[in-house]
């Protein structure tokens, strides 16, 4: 059936917006929480350390879980899975925004990853699944674009909840397209295959992946208030890397593994993944950087700091599909290659960056430039890694992609602190900058040796 029969586009704008909710209130968190943390620590205390685990508590469990998720959503069926997320997504927010103290956010806020976990692998898959070739790098793009207009409403609604309300209903706001999201997702209930009473989850894979990164990311984090020689760091940091290579060598042996290693024989997969590693793990750390550095140390209310990046984001929803598209068309070496750079280009302007901010004249040159080259990148990114996977292994390859994001994310975010010098300061602003531009020009490095512009999809 062609895209121009009225019944099949009916059904894949109906999957697309399906898709573009789920994924925006995983993102929109994201956002929110980063302009609500200076003022959960004027009412709970911590520092940047606590920050640090509201955020990596969320990035921890969904970068852990997403591959399990993965296949969940190959096992189950994607419009299920989706489901499920939501709804402990929405039950989890309502948590994190009755917390007492910093324990009960952070344990919530890992909840909230978990649920979260869930959602965008199943949102990518039900794309590839629904769309082919060009329009399945046009859907993606348009994905990716809508997506990102979730940090539009995040400075916008989630500044306004801190300045005006409190930093509470920031997690409140995620219940809006979850509520939205379900009658549609009712609606495409039929699309899912029966379950395979064959197939099984990966459960120890599940636990050594949690406990290799849940070990590590404690020990980077918590270096700074132990030191480096305490066991209560030294023990993490042995043992988290250890389960992580039994977790290599668990799924190099497992009948029904959550990380089929033999996708990264594919060219595309394999570099685009360490491309996307670079990538997140700057855009991860950038933000973090300076969206509390816009607060805590220029003086700006949550709501003009969320604003103030908002032209990035612009950029993105604005021109990603149209990149998406040429991508599409041309291949994505070019796009995957220059985009990094430009974006790189873009934090070496904050180096201007002093104290007084001048936003006009030294932070709003670099976000400008750094959104261009954000928006060159994702779609033909997102494209180029899922477009080497076969239809059917979507779940899979979708859930590797995006666990590979979130692990970055997470990492990068607990070596803040150490990038930093333990305490935010314009000195601290420049040494992000310069980290987050290095990853950016690694990621397009990569991208220009390791990316082909002619792929098979690994079955």
């Amino acid at each position: 059936m062609s895209l121009d029969a009225p019944g099949l586009a009916a059904h894949q704008r109906r999957v697309l917006m399906v898709t573009i909710l789920a994924s925006f209130v995983a993102i929109l968190d994201g956002s929110v929480v980063n302009l609500a943390l200076p003022a959960i620590q004027r009412d709970f205390g911590g520092g940047i350390l606590s920050q640090q685990w509201v955020v990596d508590a969320y990035l921890l469990t969904l970068g852990a879980l997403i591959l399990v998720a993965g296949s969940l959503s190959d096992l189950f069926g994607r419009v299920r899975i989706l489901q499920w997320g939501l709804i402990g997504f929405a039950a989890m927010s309502v948590l994190c925004g009755f917390a007492v103290n910093n324990v009960m956010l952070i344990l919530g806020r890992g909840l909230q990853g978990a649920a979260g976990a869930l959602l965008v692998p199943s949102s990518l898959a039900l794309i590839i699944s629904e769309f082919s070739g060009h329009a399945q790098a046009k859907a993606i793009g348009r994905w990716t674009a809508w997506t990102g207009a979730s940090t539009i409403v995040a400075p916008l609604v989630g500044g306004a909840a801190v300045d005006l309300l409190s930093w509470r209903f920031v997690f409140f706001v995620n219940l809006i397209p979850v509520l939205i999201s379900m009658p549609l997702l009712a609606a495409l209930r039929h699309t899912d295959a029966p379950r395979d009473p064959g197939v099984r989850v990966d459960i120890l894979g599940t636990v050594l992946a949690v406990v290799g990164l849940g070990g590590s990311v404690f020990a980077l984090i918590e270096q700074g208030s132990f030191g480096w020689r305490s066991p209560v760091v030294l023990i993490p940091l042995l043992l988290g890397p250890a389960a992580l290579v039994a977790f290599v060598v668990h799924e190099r042996r497992s009948a029904s593994p959550m990380m089929p290693l033999e996708l990264f024989g594919v060219r595309n997969f394999s570099a685009g993944n360490v491309a996307t590693l670079m990538i997140y793990g700057a855009l991860s750390l950038g933000f973090f950087v300076l969206t509390i550095y816009l607060q805590q140390v220029a003086g700006l209310p949550a709501t003009l700091a969320g604003i103030a990046l908002l032209p990035a984001t612009m950029a993105l929803l604005a021109l990603s599909s149209r990149f998406g598209a040429l991508a599409g068309r041309r291949g994505p070496r070019l796009f995957m290659t220059v985009g990094p750079a430009v974006a790189g280009v873009g934090f070496l302007l904050l180096l201007s960056v002093g104290h007084p901010i001048n936003y006009w004249l030294t932070v709003l040159p670099g976000i400008l430039v750094f959104g261009l080259g954000l928006s060159i990148t994702v779609a033909p990114l997102t494209s180029a890694i899922l477009g080497s996977v076969a239809p059917a292994r979507a779940g899979m390859g979708s859930a590797i992609n995006n666990a590979v994001a979130r692990i970055a994310g997470l990492v990068s975010i607990a070596f803040a602190g150490v990038v930093v010098g333990g305490t935010l300061d314009t000195a601290g602003l420049h040494r992000a900058a310069i980290v987050t531009a290095v990853l950016l020009f690694a990621g397009a490095a990569i991208s220009a040796i390791g990316i082909s512009n002619t792929t098979r999809p690994a079955q």
